[in-house]
């Protein structure tokens, strides 16, 4: 048999990490376990009704089933335009602005290869989302990483960049609400960005996919609201989070306009855009009433509340997160993230992820999703309680 040697670029790919921990909840369930798994981030809520309805009606529709425009529909363009200043007051050229993409996870690991050359720097969060990784090593860049700690709101601290650092960095990735801190940032974060971003000829790239999910009525800042942002960056939205459509692959860049070419171009080689359907689908997403948003913000924010209050009930220390759907939840003393989470599934039949999956600052926490009702979030602290690990006081 032939033997077919794989690229030293695949080999270089990071290795998934939470592909370890599903074999390992998979065995502990395969034991005849239940196992509540707070480990993933996959919405457990349905696609809104009126949403599935407009794929439906699409699918019937003979334009749908031919190729769709390689750069997409412009009435998908021109939806995104028009939520962006509805949600954010924020002008978008649909035309020039708008970049359709393959679910938010393409658009970040598509980006360096049009703007990295090899062995050039990408500032990268730490804790933060595996995939900025992937892209990172498809292009063959080098990664610095920017801790994000709990003194300083879990946003990076520009200051701490070396200049050496900070001329090198031709890119770097952003994303509030955190995955995983759950952390928001402020207008005037954004605005330190933007100067950060101008004095060193920064690509700013911020992951806005949990834009929709903030909490105590903080509505999430877009990072294209501040004064100069397009100018230095561009901003990535997911479908996938704000209206439970992860499985339906579907997402936008908007910002600088000389970023959206550059993954159109790349994208006209890779693909020949989304289904016709998909994209009327989302477009009913984004022009339609957004009670449908409103109400599974109010759903996470109840569940929040439940998870942290049986948190405190029995001890546990916790704070609760400011945005997304997860929570940034500190390890007793005398475990590491992964041994917590091993004893976790293990002895109490709870999954959660490691927080040193995501960097070497993620070290000492672990991420729980919200992704649960509140009762099965109140019997995993629950089965937490019961080993004895924590003490309430009094």
């Amino acid at each position: 048999m032939a033997q077919f040697r794989q690229t030293n670029v695949l080999q270089q790919l990071p290795k998934q990490f939470f592909a370890s921990l599903v074999q390992k909840v998979n065995a502990v369930v395969q034991e005849g376990h239940d196992v509540i798994n707070l480990g993933q981030g996959n919405p457990d809520q349905p696609t809104p009704e009126h949403i599935v309805k407009s794929l439906q009606d699409a699918v019937a529709e003979p334009i749908h089933h031919k190729y769709p425009p390689f750069r997409g529909h412009v009435s998908l363009k021109e939806a995104v335009a028009t939520f962006y200043e509805r949600e954010y007051g924020v002008t978008i050229d649909p035309e020039s602005e708008v970049a359709v993409l393959f679910g938010g996870k393409a658009g970040l690991v598509e980006l360096p290869l049009c703007f990295i050359e090899e062995e050039e720097s990408i500032l990268v969060p730490d804790p933060g989302y595996p995939d900025y990784w992937s892209g990172v090593a498809l292009a063959k860049a080098k990664m610095i990483t920017m801790p994000l700690v709990k003194e300083n709101q879990f946003l990076p601290d520009y200051d701490a960049i070396s200049e050496e650092d900070a001329k090198k960095a031709k890119m770097m990735f952003l994303n509030y609400p955190n995955n995983p801190t759950g952390a928001i940032a402020t207008k005037e974060f954004f605005e330190e960005t933007i100067q950060f971003a101008n004095k060193y000829g920064t690509l700013v790239v911020h992951d806005f996919a949990y834009g929709a999910i903030g909490f105590g009525g903080k509505k999430p800042v877009s990072f294209l609201q501040q004064e100069g942002a397009k100018e230095v960056g561009i901003e990535i939205y997911t479908l996938s989070k704000t209206y439970n459509m992860a499985g339906w692959r579907i997402a936008f860049a908007v910002g600088n306009a000389e970023v959206i070419e550059a993954i159109n171009l790349l994208q006209d080689h890779i693909y020949v855009s989304i289904f016709g359907g998909i994209q009327e689908a989302a477009k009913t997403a984004l022009l339609s009433s957004q009670q449908c948003v409103d109400n599974l913000v109010a759903t996470y924010e109840s569940r929040r509340q439940a998870l942290v209050g049986a948190c405190h009930e029995i001890g546990w220390e916790v704070d609760a997160p400011d945005g997304s759907f997860f929570a940034w939840l500190p390890v007793p003393e005398g475990y590491t993230s992964q041994t917590f989470a091993d004893l976790l599934l293990e002895k109490a039949h709870v999954a959660v992820a490691p927080g040193v999956g995501f960097g070497e600052h993620g070290e000492g926490y672990v991420r729980v999703g919200l992704l649960h009702t509140e009762d099965r979030l109140k019997e995993a602290i629950i089965r937490i309680k019961k080993l004895g690990i924590f003490e309430k006081k009094n």
